[in-house]
């Protein structure tokens, strides 16, 4: 061989020195794929010798996901509109040594033209030595992926220059935005879509453009959607280091939140209506609208209390025969002349003069001021004798009605109201239908107070007083669950009723001995009828002159148990009044009573000065609404949510609920509905003795009947 001949060989032996000194592994891969050199770096890199990977295939070296990679740059690279730059920028990628084991990389590519047509030369460098900061790089970033897509937020990112360089999966959620237009990468179509389906999309513009005049600020608003959602917007500046790139708005849907506060508040308010119409009826006559006695008392001790020159004169009165409206038409009939009569009084006095309405059908004027209160009174009667039309029925109201004056000697409230209801006795006995001015002589009128307080005396001592029991039935049960023990008077062949002899006895102190007797007498008389079922109950009213005695509860169960009365079936009904004992004494019998099983129940609920407000501070297992509520149920079809507030609040302490003063089918519908737990009145009977007991258990069966049927008509 010559020298000639010999260079071209040694030069392909340096070459080929020099191709396996290369620290990186080089691959050549022909256009179909097959690789057709390896250096000696790529046989250490891989693990295979020369000969096993020559004539392979070059994706046998490459992990899963990684095999397409070459194919996509030999067709750069071959293109001559192609990137050739960008082509042989090196990238990152996975390769697969003969052992199975994957490893991270970097390559770099070159396009070689020789006689047998184009190759692709790839370099190999490993990249073991930033393995493990990689890895950390990689947990890393998939707990911030991790974190940004669990995130209730939607996240956007928009670089310094307003273009959108990162979002979250919830933020396209929240918006809705259509995968496609996101894919697109037109920002500008995608804030149109954003600004699309806000109320005030201006609003939203001008907070962007001004906080992008402030790259530094950060900021906290909502906006408010046209399908009704609402959205709070945070934003704060992007940085790196020290220098702000970007910015980051962050979304979340506090649609539910806003619509709980909205309910919240709405809540808020018509508790707050209802506790106005509350305020209202502590100072209201719940069926006139009058101001009631609470109210009354109250302006009287005012306008006593202030200049002494002023006049003041109370003009009270009640009703003639009254009694014969409602026997005759009805209470609901009888309670159209109150209201009736409540709107002439009204009419007959000046705007700032006080017409209250004290019970019943008693009433009351106060004139402060006034020049002539017997014009006033004269007014009052002739406007009440005008003739009213109720149920068909034309009807002429008479009255007797009598005034007290404020003058030299200075009275108390309690006092001049007394003169003035001494002066309205003196013109019932003087031929009633007219007025009558105070005058000491009057006073005689006491002597008849005295003379009913000493026949109920003999009563007493002669057990003439009787018990007569009216049923409480329960919807529920569809059955009588209670008799209410009422006290009963006859003297001298006429009854004497309650409302004339209990004020007496309750004054001269006889109420407890009328107490003690009604006990013993109910015990005995429906011990038969209680002993059907522990569900079954006697109540009994008690007064706070009753409770004042220090022996009240050991007497009661004392009673009780010499009759084999089980305690827990009887029930004390109370008025708020008794509550108000400054010394507690009267609330601890009721304690007493209450640990031995005995229940308590508030009568008149609603009616006193505070007993919704005070009601989860009282001693009390059931409560009994007035007959003045019942009353407004006309037709059944009233939306009334004092009554519904009642029952809610009362079951909501977990006491039972028993409306009394029911009289028709449609006021018992309406308060099943309300979920009351027991009702009483005349549609199912009315009082009976110990011999009408059966009478009124049948009556009050049909009435249940009625009105379940009633119920299921609706």
């Amino acid at each position: 061989m010559t020298a000639a001949s010999a260079r071209p060989e040694g030069t392909a032996a340096s070459y080929a020195a020099l191709f396996d000194s290369l620290p990186d592994a080089v691959l050549v891969v022909g256009s179909d794929g097959v690789i057709t050199q390896v250096n000696a770096a790529a046989e250490r890199l891989f693990g295979y010798g020369r000969l096993r990977l020559v004539g392979q295939d070059h994706r046998m070296l490459l992990a899963e996901g990684y095999r397409s990679g070459f194919d996509r740059l030999f067709a750069a690279l071959r293109s001559e509109s192609g990137d050739i730059a960008a082509a042989q920028t090196p990238f990152e990628s996975y390769g697969l040594r003969s052992d199975g084991t994957e490893f991270h990389g970097e390559v770099a590519c070159s396009l070689l033209e020789s006689e047998d047509g184009p190759s692709l030369v790839a370099a190999v460098r490993a990249t073991f030595h930033r393995q493990e900061a990689d890895a950390e790089l990689r947990e890393a970033m998939s707990l911030l992926s991790a974190t940004l897509e669990s995130t209730a937020d939607g996240i956007l990112v928009v670089g310094a220059d307003g273009k959108i360089a990162g979002i979250n999966e919830q933020f396209t959620k929240m918006w809705g935005i259509p995968r496609d237009l996101m894919a697109a990468g037109d920002d500008a179509a995608v804030i149109d879509f954003v600004l699309g389906q806000l109320s005030h999309p201006e609003s939203f513009l001008n907070k962007v453009n001004e906080l992008y005049a402030r790259p530094t600020a950060e900021s906290h608003d909502t906006l408010e959607f046209l399908d009704g959602r609402t959205f709070e917007r945070y934003s704060r500046p992007q940085r790196v280091g020290n220098v702000v790139v970007g910015r980051v708005w962050s979304f979340r849907d506090v649609t539910p939140r806003r619509r709980a506060q909205e309910q919240a508040r709405q809540a808020m308010a018509d508790l707050a209506e209802q506790a106005e119409q509350l305020k209202a009826m502590a100072f209201q006559d719940p069926l006139t609208g009058l101001a009631n006695r609470k109210l009354f008392h109250d302006q009287l001790s005012e306008a006593l209390h202030g200049r002494s020159s002023t006049a003041v004169d109370v003009l009270l009165l009640d009703l003639d025969d009254f009694k014969e409206v409602n026997d005759i038409l009805g209470h609901a009939a009888g309670d159209q002349m109150l209201v009736e009569v409540a709107r002439r009084l009204r009419a007959c006095v000046r705007p700032d003069d006080t017409v209250a309405r004290l019970g019943g059908d008693e009433f009351v004027v106060l004139l402060t001021g006034s020049a002539d209160a017997e014009s006033v009174a004269e007014r009052i009667v002739h406007s009440l004798n005008v003739p009213v039309w109720i149920e068909g029925s034309m009807l002429r109201p008479s009255l007797s009605l009598g005034i007290a004056s404020l003058c030299a000697d200075a009275v108390a409230a309690s006092e001049l109201l007394r003169r003035a209801d001494v002066a309205m006795y003196a013109a019932k006995a003087a031929g009633k239908n007219r007025y009558m001015r105070f005058k000491p002589e009057m006073m005689t009128a006491l002597v008849q107070r005295t003379d009913m307080e000493a026949g109920l005396r003999l009563a007493v001592d002669n057990d003439e007083i009787r018990v007569s029991y009216q049923p409480v039935v329960s919807p529920h049960l569809g059955e009588v669950i209670q008799f209410e023990a009422l006290a009963r008077w006859e003297r001298d062949g006429r009854n004497v009723p309650p409302t004339q002899f209990i004020p007496t006895a309750e004054r001269s102190g006889l109420i407890s001995a009328i107490g003690q007797q009604m006990m013993r007498e109910s015990f005995i008389q429906l011990g038969a009828w209680l002993s059907g079922g522990a569900e079954r109950s006697l109540a009994v009213n008690v007064s706070g002159v009753q409770l004042r005695d220090r022996d009240f509860a050991g007497n009661v169960l004392g009673t009780a148990e010499s009759h084999g009365m089980d305690p827990g079936q009887l029930v004390l009904e109370v008025t708020e009044s008794v509550f108000f004992d400054p010394d507690d004494h009267e609330i601890s019998q009721l304690a007493s009573l209450r640990s031995a099983g005995v229940r308590v129940a508030l009568d008149d609920f609603g009616t006193g000065y505070s007993s919704l407000g005070r009601l989860q501070d009282l001693p009390v297992d059931a409560v009994k609404i007035d007959q003045s509520f019942v009353s407004m149920v006309r037709t059944g079809a009233e939306k009334l949510p004092i009554l519904s507030s009642m029952i809610n609040m009362a079951h909501s302490l977990g006491l039972s609920v028993t409306a009394e003063g029911i009289e028709t089918a449609e006021q018992a519908a309406y308060l099943t509905d309300l979920q009351c737990d027991a009702l009483q009145g005349f549609l199912f009977s009315v009082p009976e003795s110990e011999s009408g007991l059966d009478q009124a258990i049948r009556r009050s069966a049909e009435a249940l009947r009625a009105l379940e049927g009633l119920r299921l008509r609706r």
